[in-house]
């Protein structure tokens, strides 16, 4: 195992960065769970580096046995422990597991693979594709987890743009989703449209479906530039924000770091979200670009959703900000997405593309 691949500053600063920032507000404000913490950046390191240390080929063969395990995964929740209404986890070894948050890696390799395949491009190849999809999105829809649903659409998304897909076949699809609108609306759990309703004036509801807006506007906004210091957030520390080191970590940021933490945070994703495309661009392979698009479509959704949901500018969902929230589902597969791509660097500085004359 090759650890000076983690020296690239495009990744080694914004994980350490993050890593830290998350650890100091999980000690700040949950004292209990840092142990926890440590532990599942330590397990997501591990695997970071396993799977940077492996060609990103291999999983060609393998894609059908992932994607029948990740069918069996899911069906698995069913069975696992009821947490709020919702069947999202199973228990191994006494280990409480998220398998919709590791299908987020699956589905980046599966649909990597089978989109660079030839005649990827075809209408039928794209059924077939959607196809494959649908059983992974009813699964996770009916946990019911809307949030990890947008994750896995815009990832197949995004993959589909970068190979290229006709313009016609996007603007039907976006058509078509359009006038299914009500009809995916009646899909919703009741508390799901109460969040969408409450998204266009949370001060209907301000005790009830507009509250968690309302109280991640009031702990970001109290922290202004500085913040209030580590410990001393009112809002998180009296239980008024709601999922306070999970869903609305970034108003505990904010009201305890300030606007100053905050852009840092940003910052540290820039750089990450820069690696990904700089690894997309520097490959002219079509499986490999897939990969590190694919990884950067699963980044980007959760850090605008996560941060938007903080800040009032989208509807609340249940996404996790990557590497801050706490989490060891969240944080493993986290890992495991960027030692893919940090594989697609590895590889391709070892075998330089030939330049002649």
């Amino acid at each position: 195992m090759n650890f000076s691949i983690f020296l690239d500053p495009l990744i080694s600063i914004p994980i350490t960065g993050l890593m830290g920032v998350s650890l100091a507000l999980i000690a700040s404000t949950s004292p209990s769970l840092l142990v926890s913490q440590l532990f599942f950046f330590f397990i997501g390191l591990i695997l970071f580096f396993i799977f940077a240390s492996l060609e990103v080929r291999i999983w060609i063969k393998l894609i059908w046995i992932l994607y029948f395990l990740s069918i069996l995964f899911l069906v698995f929740t069913y069975f696992g422990p009821d947490v709020r209404g919702a069947t999202r986890w199973i228990e191994i070894l006494g280990i409480r597991l998220q398998p919709s948050e590791f299908i987020k890696s699956l589905i980046i390799i599966i649909f990597s693979v089978l989109m660079t395949q030839k005649k990827s491009k075809t209408i039928s190849s794209q059924i077939i594709h959607l196809i494959y999809l649908a059983p992974l999105v009813f699964l996770v829809f009916k946990q019911p987890d809307l949030g990890n649903v947008i994750v896995y659409l815009f990832i197949y998304l995004s993959l589909l743009i970068n190979e290229g897909i006709p313009w016609k076949i996007l603007i039907g699809t976006g058509i078509l989703l359009i006038l299914l609108f009500p009809v995916l609306w009646h899909l919703l759990q009741n508390y799901q449209q109460l969040r969408l309703l409450s998204f266009i004036n949370p001060q209907n509801d301000p005790v009830g479906t507009g509250y968690n807006a309302l109280q991640a506007k009031i702990a970001l906004g109290s922290g202004l530039l500085s913040g209030l210091g580590l410990g001393r957030g009112t809002q998180s520390k009296l239980l008024f924000l709601p999922e306070y080191h999970t869903d609305f970590v970034f108003a505990s940021l904010g009201e305890e770091m300030g606007f100053i933490g905050g852009f840092t945070v940003l910052l540290l994703y820039f750089f990450l979200l820069w690696k990904m495309i700089r690894n997309a661009a520097s490959t002219e392979d079509r499986l490999k670009r897939a990969v590190c698009m694919g990884v950067f479509a699963q980044f980007f959704i959760q850090i605008f959703i996560n941060i938007g949901m903080n800040m009032g500018l989208v509807p609340i969902t249940g996404i996790t900000l990557p590497l801050i929230s706490y989490g060891g589902s969240s944080i493993i597969s986290t890992f495991i997405n960027l030692g893919l791509v940090l594989s697609v660097s590895r590889l391709e500085s070892k075998n330089p593309p030939l330049v002649i004359g």
